[in-house]
């Protein structure tokens, strides 16, 4: 039984999706300032979130988690690795190739998903629940990579989650995807600072 912190018109707020949302928030903090530590943060986000989108019947969100699991652990392993690289792996723009990848992806991906939520669960919501769910595995890996474009595609889930929890009655869970939208925007910025900052030492060691 998950107990209950308060309520919030007129739904609960239990203490597994109250923390989600505290370690959360401070994951999307700390990878806007391209901190490594965000993934040890995301790990303990997604085993709390798995719980809370279970009870939401947020299918699509629950399974999201299992992936992002083992996305964060990717991720963490890249960033702590720099034996290989050279060096720290540094911000950069995708190739053409790889926009295009993630944006086929992400089409096929959603389409794909949300037919099988419609036929195989009692989702309320499938294409909403699958562009969540979708979105969210490209824009892990893309931020796993660096890539820049990571942010645009961590924008358009945090639009799309905001009505589609609050519609589930999670909402304090999305609040904090309104924070995120916030955050995600200053990601984004200081992601480009950086992406500049590296162009510049790199012109100034020629």
């Amino acid at each position: 039984m998950d107990p209950v912190a308060f309520v919030v018109a007129g739904s609960p707020v239990t203490w597994t999706e109250l923390l989600g949302d505290v370690t959360g928030l401070l994951c999307v903090y700390l990878v806007a300032r391209a901190n490594v530590w965000n993934w040890p943060v995301g790990l303990a986000n997604v085993v709390l979130f798995f719980f809370t989108f279970l009870r939401a019947r947020l299918y699509g969100d629950a399974l999201l988690q299992v992936v992002f699991f083992v996305l964060n652990a990717y991720g963490w392993w890249l960033w702590t690795r720099p034996g290989e690289r050279g060096a720290e792996p540094p911000v950069r723009r995708g190739t053409p190739l790889e926009n295009a990848g993630l944006v086929g992806v992400s089409l096929a991906g959603t389409a794909g998903a949300a037919l099988i939520l419609a036929r195989h669960t009692d989702s309320p919501v499938p294409l909403w629940d699958a562009s969540v769910l979708v979105l969210s595995i490209v824009a892990t890996w893309a931020q796993a990579e660096k890539l820049v474009e990571s942010w645009w595609l961590w924008i358009a889930v945090d639009v799309i989650s905001v009505p589609l929890y609050m519609g589930r009655g999670l909402y304090a869970t999305a609040v904090l995807y309104a924070l995120f939208l916030g955050l995600c925007l200053m990601g984004l910025r200081e992601w480009l600072r950086l992406l500049e900052a590296q162009r510049a030492l790199a012109g100034a060691a020629r």
